[in-house]
């Protein structure tokens, strides 16, 4: 059971894209692919609850995150066989609790007719080099992991 609030007054949800870059929603968290591709398959996994600290979220929240990062982890190296991923949690500007899921990977990967490159591999994401994306190659690319996915 949620323990959150309506995701539509999410602002943190919203400025990422959500409901058109959605992935899937679970009980307390939304997974939406970033509109600006850091790799390839980069996402943002938000807290449907009202937390703005990761220490205010409910047990369920925890709880909930393990099963969906084995998810992630699955379903992205399915569809994307990336190296490496990160997880990051920033919550600089953003106000919502939420993490950057970067997938990393060594050799450039081709989908939606653009090449992705990881600008940081092997060290931390690069996260002001962006690879330029379309609305369609977005929407192609959440297509393409759903498909995939659990």
């Amino acid at each position: 059971m949620s323990t959150g609030r309506d995701v539509m007054t999410n602002a943190t949800l919203k400025k990422f894209g959500d409901p058109h870059a959605r992935v899937k929603a679970y009980d307390t968290w939304v997974l939406v692919l970033r509109p600006q591709q850091i790799t390839l398959g980069a996402m943002v996994l938000v807290s449907s609850e009202n937390a703005t600290a990761f220490s205010e979220l409910s047990r369920e929240a925890f709880v909930e995150l393990q099963g969906i990062t084995r998810e992630i982890d699955t379903g992205l190296q399915r569809a994307f066989a990336y190296d490496k991923i990160n997880y990051l949690m920033l919550m600089m500007v953003d106000p919502d609790v939420h993490f950057h899921v970067i997938p990393r990977y060594a050799d450039s990967k081709v989908m939606a007719d653009c090449t992705f490159y990881d600008y940081g591999w092997p060290g931390p994401p690069e996260l002001s080099h962006i690879n330029e994306t379309t609305m369609t190659q977005n929407q192609q690319i959440i297509a393409h992991m759903k498909d995939l996915w659990d």
